[in-house]
């Protein structure tokens, strides 16, 4: 294990909704693969995005 992980502190202020939407949409493009999905996929898509803000809210 790499011993230069530091835990973090001092997360003030907390994250916006703005930024907890912003990074779970860029996490689901990265895993995805996606950076701009179709008609077709775009629903299963902003629904991805709206799981993975959620879970990290």
């Amino acid at each position: 294990m790499c011993r230069n992980i530091k835990p973090l502190f001092n997360f003030e202020p907390p994250a916006s909704e703005d930024e907890v939407r912003a990074a779970a949409l860029q996490f689901v493009r990265k895993v995805s693969g996606f950076t701009h999905p179709s008609q077709e996929n775009r629903r299963a898509f902003e629904r991805a995005v709206d799981d993975v803000a959620a879970a990290a809210a």
